[in-house]
């Protein structure tokens, strides 16, 4: 487990470039513009629910539902209790659909149970993280990588699985076909301990 204020230091983009010499030419070309900024102490609570809602849907489309699911609670505090004890039909009239609201109502229920706070989750290694979150209905291993890259600032973090970073490895590399996540492991092995970084920037790669 390694967790920095901001990933994207030299240090760290040093070791990347020298480690891998085609990541390290993108990393270049790319340079520090962008970048995201390091989250401090967001609220779990609402960090899952938004990514339950963005499943499958446009990031505009995910944005406008949560913000009508918010104006719900003008006056009151949005909070797993709030969520839990709103009606179903409420939910849908702000256009979530019925598979989401029982993820949601899952999530607000195991929050009240105890689901670790940001501030636990930070004590907690990378795998148990994902094996405690993905308990919730609907969040997958994927959803919670991602929480772990963007949110917590876990540097050495690698969705296989991701569609994006596969094709932007197959762009790179100039592989004839898309690398299945055995591959993907194996030409990332190098990039340790800052796997989370070289999947930004190959990410970012495929807007090029």
């Amino acid at each position: 487990m390694k967790t920095l204020h901001h990933p994207f230091s030299k240090p760290s983009l040093d070791a990347l470039k020298a480690s891998d010499p085609i990541l390290g030419k993108l990393i270049e070309q790319l340079g520090a513009r962008n970048l995201p900024p390091p989250k401090q102490n967001p609220d779990i609570f609402s960090v899952l629910v938004r990514a339950i809602i963005g499943q499958q849907i446009s990031a505009a489309a995910a944005k406008t539902i949560y913000q009508r699911l918010l104006n719900c609670y003008k006056g009151s505090s949005f909070t797993p209790q709030t969520l839990y004890d709103t009606p179903e039909e409420r939910l849908r009239s702000v256009g979530i659909s019925q598979k989401k609201i029982v993820y949601l109502k899952d999530l607000a229920a195991k929050m009240l149970d105890g689901l670790p706070t940001f501030g636990q989750l930070e004590a907690m290694e990378d795998e148990a993280i994902i094996e405690t979150l993905t308990q919730v209905k609907g969040v997958g291993r994927w959803t919670v990588q991602m929480l772990l890259i963007f949110t917590l600032g876990r540097l050495d973090v690698l969705p296989v699985g991701d569609l994006g970073l596969r094709k932007a490895i197959q762009q790179l590399y100039a592989l004839e076909t898309l690398p299945k996540p055995k591959m993907v492991e194996e030409i990332a092995q190098p990039w340790q301990p800052y796997r989370s970084i070289a999947f930004w920037y190959l990410w970012r790669s495929l807007g090029i």
